[in-house]
């Protein structure tokens, strides 16, 4: 779906006009279907990846490929976005109509599609998100969880094939929360989208089937979930938690209990104990 080929993106500092370097020779490859989470903190440079990947930024060297398509090729950079949609961390930044329905239209309007085709996409992307009922609503009288699902609808008007979220979650309530999760994961077990998730929830990211830890633009860990959670200590090391119930495995394991390392769910731990 996506090939990263040792990229490096740098920036001059606003302070002192040094050069900075956000990402730093990444290569990765994401596979069609795959639910990949990027972990890091605060200027790790995972947004930047996220940018990267959706042809929002150019790399200062090496090259990023979606679908065969390189972003740094200006005249395939709409074909791109569709492909690879990108949904942010306030939806209030990206809802753009006063009327939900109008606002999931926006996209494919901008692709020229024909307005019966728009009509039969907005319907879609509406019902997939479960936010038909609210079709002919404002937008600022949603939650914002419901926001965001709208956000992900527009995305998913433009028939993408992979939808990156950066930190989707990030200025929601738990309910919000779980509203947008749950249609994430339906949009890569159903409906087959290959999703990139950049979060710092530690709970979203047990979801998924592969995750890298980025640290002053690299990649520092990659694994499952079990395999990246299970080594603690070098999770914390990085500035990072890990789920409440591997934590507590973890002390249990301290306290000298003979248990598994890569608990991720209350039920795995309940049942082993």
């Amino acid at each position: 779906m996506i090939k990263i080929e040792d990229v490096t993106y740098e920036y001059k500092s606003l302070i002192d006009d040094s050069i900075q370097q956000a990402v730093k020779n990444l290569s990765i490859e994401v596979k069609n279907g795959e639910f990949l989470v990027i972990l890091g903190h605060n200027g790790s440079g995972k947004s930047t990846l996220a940018k990267l990947m959706n042809g929002l930024i150019m790399p200062t060297r090496g090259d990023i490929f979606v679908m065969d398509m390189n972003t740094k090729d200006a005249e395939k950079i709409w074909d791109i976005r569709a492909k690879a949609g990108m949904v942010f961390q306030n939806p209030d930044n990206q809802i753009v109509a006063t009327i939900v329905e109008e606002d999931v239209a926006f996209g494919p309007e901008n692709l020229g599609i024909p307005p019966l085709e728009i009509r039969t996409r907005v319907d879609e992307a509406l019902e997939v998100v479960e936010m038909t009922e609210y079709k002919k609503h404002a937008p600022h009288l949603l939650s914002g969880g419901q926001k965001q699902r709208v956000a992900i609808a527009g995305i998913l008007a433009m028939k993408p094939d992979c939808i990156i979220l950066d930190e989707p979650t990030a200025m929601l309530d738990p309910i919000g929360r779980i509203e947008v999760m749950n249609t994430i994961k339906k949009l890569n077990k159903v409906e087959n989208k290959t999703i990139i998730l950049i979060t710092h929830y530690m709970d979203e990211a047990v979801e998924a089937d592969r995750i890298l830890v980025m640290e002053q633009g690299e990649i520092v860990m990659e694994g499952t979930p079990k395999e990246v959670f299970k080594q603690v200590d070098k999770v914390k090391e990085l500035g990072l938690d890990v789920p409440q119930v591997t934590e507590l495995v973890y002390e249990l394991r301290k306290e000298g209990l003979d248990l598994k390392e890569d608990i991720l769910s209350i039920e795995e731990l309940v049942e082993l104990l």
